[in-house]
């Protein structure tokens, strides 16, 4: 029946899993690549270290599986999204390192704006608010550093992508500069009612058409692989940022379905079908998927640090060696002794959007112990996340009925729980929790036919475990109410 390769660059590894027809994984492989930090509140890859490792893994992944490169009847491509790359279509090389969506360099460019009013008009055309997360600001500041950069883009030598696009140059070898319309909504450039960039916003901050990818479709063939990078030329098939291929590999394909995803990031996506819901609580509007010529939105919310966390105890504190200790470390006490860490270190995201925030601990006490630090951190990733689903709840006017949930983190079964208990309402684990590199897997299969339609994958979601919220309402509401006093206090830290 033949496979399908995955594809899931992320924002600390690149992994490619080969899935059969039946959804289940054949084989993973997975690649770190550094994190460059030049100043505070800066973060950058290096472009080449992001494709030598997917191309890395991708190998690797089809070797474990044993699968000929004629097997594969589709590649599909999932990426962290808003990170910029901005390249030499003569050379195929990076002008600079790429910026990473955490990056918080363009915070002021972001106030500036807002302080000019252009905030409404961003908001209305893109369904994102201004933040230095996006796209737009970073192309700008590389252009600006630059005049000889911005020139050359000028005449068209030049060109910008997210992560995907930058894949599928290097994996066709420069003969396609192509992107999806998820990641195009992600870069604050996108008209998300006419599915086009917009020249407008373009003109406004001064970024020259000639830089930006074609954007297609979620699910349909775009591109081929160099048959000398795989063995063959691979139609690539599906491509989508990694929050919306979860939202599919997920099934949340009826509105008012919800999943969060535990990565580096904590994001949470709730389908609203074809209706473009207009938040009131800072959610943003995003596009969820485009299939032939039907678009369906989503609210979306995002938490900065989730699973990075977990990395800065390991990294950072070393109070961890492995980042799979810190479960058994924060089950070692029976609560969080009055400790909350509001995990800040790039800003707050949704509902809060303050870029000035900074990472605090509070109610440290002669008590407080490493155990008591692991146990606010876990909890910090379930705090943020039930903002998110209550700011949902609000915009959408649905009550959410469950919560589905995947990423490393989700394995965490204290978290988990904790999630579930501060929700409310059950939170759903389903048996394959890789469902970011699944849902791009999923839109590449569909793109060339490999699975019927989208019925046939709805068949195949399995369920792995069920958490059912535990505490009672009042305490629940004493841990949510220090919860928001500790990030109060964290605000506006950075500004002068």
């Amino acid at each position: 029946m033949g496979y399908i390769l995955a594809l899931d660059q992320g924002t600390t590894s690149s992994r490619a899993i080969v899935f059969d027809h039946a959804g289940a994984m054949v084989s993973m492989a997975q690649q770190e690549f550094r994190q460059i930090f030049p100043q505070p509140g800066w973060v950058e890859h290096d472009p080449n270290e992001l494709w030598e490792s997917q191309l890395t893994v991708a190998r690797q992944a089809m070797a474990a599986a044993r699968v000929q490169p004629r097997d594969v009847v589709a590649l599909g491509i999932t990426n962290q999204r808003e990170t910029t790359v901005v390249w030499d279509k003569r050379t195929g090389e990076p002008v600079a390192n790429a910026i990473v969506w955490q990056d918080r360099r363009t915070a002021q460019q972001c106030e500036r704006l807002r302080n000019e009013g252009l905030e409404p008009l961003f908001t209305a055309r893109t369904g994102l608010v201004l933040d230095p997360y996006f796209s737009a600001t970073k192309l700008c500041w590389l252009l600006d550093q630059d005049s000889g950069l911005r020139q050359q883009a000028e005449e068209g030598h030049i060109a910008f992508g997210t992560v995907d696009s930058w894949l599928v140059w290097k994996l066709t070898g420069g003969r396609a500069h192509v992107t999806d319309v998820t990641n195009a909504s992600r870069t604050l450039l996108f008209n998300i009612d006419r599915q086009d960039w917009d020249a407008d916003l373009l003109a406004l901050l001064n970024i020259p058409h000639g830089l930006l990818p074609q954007i297609g479709p979620c699910s349909g063939v775009v591109a081929e692989t160099d048959p000398s990078l795989l063995g063959a030329a691979i139609p690539i098939a599906g491509i989508a940022g990694d929050q919306h291929a979860a939202l599919f590999g997920q099934r949340c394909v009826a509105p008012g379905m919800v999943k969060n995803t535990y990565g580096t990031g904590c994001f949470m996506l709730m389908n609203t079908g074809g209706h473009r819901v207009v938040s009131t609580r800072k959610l943003l509007t995003t596009v969820a998927w485009r299939i032939a010529a039907n678009t369906d939105y989503a609210l979306e919310g995002g938490v900065f640090i989730a699973g990075a966390i977990v990395q800065w105890l390991r990294d950072g504190l070393g109070i961890i060696e492995s980042s799979d200790e810190v479960e058994a470390l924060a089950a070692s006490v029976p609560d969080n002794g009055g400790v909350y860490l509001v995990p800040a270190l790039a800003g707050l995201g949704a509902p809060h959007w303050d870029p000035q925030a900074r990472g605090a601990i509070f109610g440290l006490t002669r008590g407080a112990t490493r155990a008591h630090l692991a146990r606010a951190a876990l909890e910090a990733i379930a705090f943020q996340s039930a903002d998110l689903i209550t700011a949902m709840r609000h915009d959408s006017d649905i009550e959410v009925t469950e919560l589905r949930v995947d990423g490393g983190a989700a394995r965490n079964d204290l978290l988990m729980q904790f999630q579930a208990d501060m929700l409310g309402v059950p939170v759903v684990r389903p048996r394959i929790t890789e469902t970011t590199a699944l849902g791009a897997a999923y839109l590449a299969g569909l793109g060339v036919g490999f699975w019927k339609d989208s019925a046939a994958l709805d068949a195949q979601w399995q369920l792995d475990r069920t958490f059912e919220p535990l505490r009672g309402a009042d305490e629940v509401a004493a841990l949510r109410g220090d919860w928001q006093r500790a990030v109060e206090r964290s605000k506006a830290w950075a500004v002068a």
